[in-house]
C-alpha cells in the first residue's frame, strides 16, 4: 500500500483498499467447509455465520455427538426415557450456542495470529468484516441463547456446566504457554459428557472414564488438524502437539486413539457393558486406524481425516444406543 501511495497519488490507495475489503466481504475464509452456502447468506449476516463457525458443522458435531454419546452410556443400565428426547435437544442447543460463542472468543483473542496465516486471514475480524465491538456483542447473543438453555437444565446439570466456564475462556491462551492445547481442548470439548451426565443421574466413575476417553481421543484429532498449519504457526510462535511431535505426529495422534480406545473400554466394563463395549472399541479403533493410513499416505488428507472423526463419534454414539436398548 505504501508504494502504491508514492507512486500514484493519495486516491487510488483508498480505492484499492476499498476493493480489496468487497473482496473480502463478498468471499468464504479459506477454511469455511460450507463457502457456496455462506455467500449466499445476505451481506449482513454472512461474517458473523463465519464467526460462528455455522459454515463449518464438523465442530458442532464433535461438541454434541460425545454429549449424546454420554446419555447412552447412561441409559445402559436403565434404557431409555422419553425425558430423554428433551435432554438431546438441550445438548444439541448447547453445541450450536456454545461452540458458536467459543469460535467467536477464539477469534477475538487470534485475531491478529489469524491474520498472520492464509488459512484464516479471510475471517471476519482479520479481514475487517466484523468489528471487535460487534463481535462482543454477538458473543452475549450467543451466551445469552445457551444461558436459556442452561435454565432448562436439572440442578446438578447446571453446576457441572458452569465448571466449564474458565476452561472455554482460557482456551485461546493455551497455544501460547504450552505445547498441549490439544489437551486443553479435550478437556474444554467434552465437558457436555460430564453434564449429559448429569442430566440423566449423575458423574460416575464410568463417565469419568468415558471423559477422559473423549480427551484423549480429541488431543489424536487436533494433533491432525494442526498438521495444516504447522508451518505458519512456527512463523508466528503459536504452539501445538503436532509441532513438538514433528515427524511422529501421526504415530503420536495414533497412541491417543489407544488410549481413548482402552478408557472406552474400562468405561465399558465400568458399566455392565463389556461385549458390546467391546464391538464398539473395535469399531473406533478400524476407523482410527484408518485416519492413519490416510495420514500418512498423503499429509494433504488431514482436513479430510480430522472431519471424519464426526463418524468415530457415530460409531461410540451408535454402540451405547445398542447397549441400552439391549
Amino acid at each position: 500500500m505504501t508504494d502504491t501511495k508514492t507512486e500514484h497519488g493519495p486516491e487510488e490507495p483508498i480505492e484499492a483498499e476499498f476493493v480489496e475489503h468487497s473482496d473480502a466481504s463478498s468471499s468464504a475464509p479459506a477454511d469455511s467447509a460450507l463457502p457456496g452456502w455462506l455467500t449466499s447468506l445476505p451481506d449482513t449476516l454472512r461474517p458473523y455465520a463465519a464467526l460462528a463457525r455455522l459454515d463449518r458443522p464438523i465442530g458442532t458435531w464433535l461438541v454434541m455427538l460425545p454429549a449424546m454419546a454420554a446419555l447412552a452410556y447412561t441409559r445402559i443400565a436403565t434404557g431409555f426415557f422419553w425425558i430423554d428426547i428433551w435432554w438431546d435437544l438441550l445438548i444439541a442447543i448447547g453445541a450450536v450456542t456454545m461452540r458458536g460463542a467459543a469460535c467467536t472468543w477464539n477469534d477475538i483473542t487470534d485475531k491478529d495470529f489469524d491474520a498472520a496465516v492464509d488459512r484464516t486471514a479471510n475471517r471476519p475480524l482479520p479481514s475487517g468484516q466484523v468489528s471487535v465491538r460487534n463481535a462482543y456483542i454477538f458473543l452475549a447473543l450467543q451466551v445469552a441463547v445457551g444461558f436459556i438453555a442452561w435454565l432448562c437444565l436439572p440442578t446438578d446439570a447446571k453446576v457441572v456446566a458452569l465448571l466449564a466456564l474458565p476452561l472455554i475462556v482460557a482456551y485461546p491462551f493455551m497455544k501460547r504457554v504450552t505445547w498441549w492445547p490439544q489437551a486443553w481442548l479435550g478437556f474444554t470439548i467434552n465437558w457436555g459428557v460430564l453434564v449429559a451426565a448429569a442430566m440423566a443421574t449423575h458423574v460416575s466413575m464410568g463417565t469419568v472414564l468415558l471423559y477422559l476417553g473423549f480427551a484423549a481421543w480429541t488431543v489424536g484429532y487436533d494433533t491432525i488438524y494442526a498438521l495444516q498449519d504447522k508451518e505458519d504457526d512456527a512463523l508466528i510462535g503459536v504452539k501445538s502437539s503436532a509441532r513438538l511431535m514433528g515427524d511422529k505426529a501421526v504415530l503420536g495422534a495414533f497412541c491417543f486413539y489407544l488410549t481413548a480406545a482402552a478408557f472406552f473400554a474400562a468405561a465399558s466394563a465400568a458399566n455392565s457393558a463389556p461385549r458390546l463395549g467391546a464391538l464398539t472399541v473395535i469399531g473406533f479403533l478400524a476407523h482410527a486406524v484408518w485416519q492413519v493410513y490416510m495420514v500418512n499416505r498423503d499429509e494433504a488428507n488431514a482436513l479430510k481425516v480430522f472431519k471424519s472423526n464426526a463418524w468415530a463419534a457415530l460409531i461410540l454414539l451408535f454402540g451405547f444406543t445398542i447397549a441400552a436398548i439391549v
